[in-house]
């Protein structure tokens, strides 16, 4: 489709050429107007054989001739490329394209999927099961097939992107810099790296989760830039075993987690979001699950170390991250009430 737009563009340039060519011409050969000379021009190009304003002379004859030579090649060709498009219907994809930038580019908060494999896939499944923005990047021709068999297209959380997602031209058409999350799922952990390494120079401030196949892949991908690796085997492994253990534990997790349509919520806040009135004061003052019925289920210090069950007493910091379970509404209450700074004031 660019090809044949980049071919317009290409013969309208000679076109205008030939035509400012001709028009000049025949002012200074034949002493033409300048509509004398437009209008000659035009008809000439065009071979519709109208008579000319003047008779020729020897000179002017032969510029009409070499005019003609030129122009007729160039105009059918940028009249068979104008048709092509409508006969095609690449209008209409040049339509869906302008409709899709528009589109990103009013995207923030959206979570990036490089790679629509297995893994990939399921990720994009999972993100708009809970209402995520979501953008696939891959370069795979196929890919927006495989989206618009399985009907994923459908949903108005996803765009589709086709393009290589190690190019910072590909990640700025997906608007990188409004973006929350990217998800790396290529097989090939170099291919990661290269992601990583590019994205984290354009949004330092994005979470990244990338795959790793190779183990030895693990501490590199880290030292990249990216905030999780996972790696595929070891993960599924490991849920198995869990499966085999704790069976109704996984299946519990996962339904809070993920599953559509449990009115229950598993939420982060951070204590940097929280109105100054929150801050330096224990949990048991803000009684949580008087207020709202949520409750407080883990505590991420701002040294990373994590506090499950956090006692009454702890002192909330500003680099804090509380763990909130509950239903949906009363996670969303207590965000509302503490960044609002009004908490105190509801009973």
């Amino acid at each position: 489709m660019l090809k044949e737009f980049r071919n317009i563009y290409i013969a309208s340039i000679a076109l205008i050429v030939i035509i400012f060519s001709g028009v000049g011409g025949f002012m200074i050969i034949e002493d033409y107007s300048l509509i004398e000379a437009i209008f000659m021009t035009i008809i000439t190009i065009s071979t519709v054989g109208y008579q000319e304003v003047h008779n020729l002379s020897d000179t002017g004859m032969l510029f009409t001739s070499l005019l003609i030579l030129f122009s007729i090649g160039f105009f059918g060709y940028f009249l068979t490329s104008i048709t092509r498009i409508f006969i095609d219907g690449e209008y209409k994809k040049l339509i869906k394209l302008y409709l899709r930038n528009k589109k990103i580019s009013k995207l923030k908060n959206h979570v990036i999927v490089c790679g629509f494999g297995r893994n990939g896939r399921q990720s994009v499944i999972d993100l708009l099961k809970i209402g995520e923005k979501v953008v696939i990047i891959d370069n795979e021709n196929t890919v927006i097939n495989e989206v618009i068999n399985e009907g994923i297209i459908k949903n108005k959380n996803v765009t589709v992107v086709h393009g290589d997602a190690s190019y910072e031209e590909t990640l700025f058409k997906v608007n990188i810099e409004k973006a929350k999350a990217m998800i790396i799922t290529l097989p090939n952990d170099a291919e990661n790296l290269l992601i990583i390494l590019t994205s984290r120079d354009i949004n330092p401030n994005m979470k990244i989760i990338s795959r790793a196949s190779d183990e030895h892949s693990y501490s590199k991908l880290k030292r990249a830039g990216a905030n999780n690796v996972i790696m595929p085997d070891i993960v599924g492994g490991s849920r198995m075993a869990k499966l085999v253990s704790e069976p109704d534990t996984v299946e519990f997790l996962e339904m809070i987690m993920l599953r559509e349509g449990v009115d229950v919520n598993l939420d982060e806040i951070s204590c940097n979001d929280l109105a100054s009135c929150f801050v330096n004061i224990s949990i048991s003052e803000l009684d949580i699950r008087k207020k709202t019925g949520a409750n407080i289920i883990g505590l991420k210090y701002g040294n990373g170390e994590y506090r499950f069950n956090p006692s009454g007493d702890r002192i909330l910091r500003k680099e804090d991250k509380l763990f909130v379970l509950g239903k949906v509404e009363q996670v969303s209450k207590l965000k509302s009430l503490l960044e609002s700074g009004h908490y105190f004031d509801k009973d």
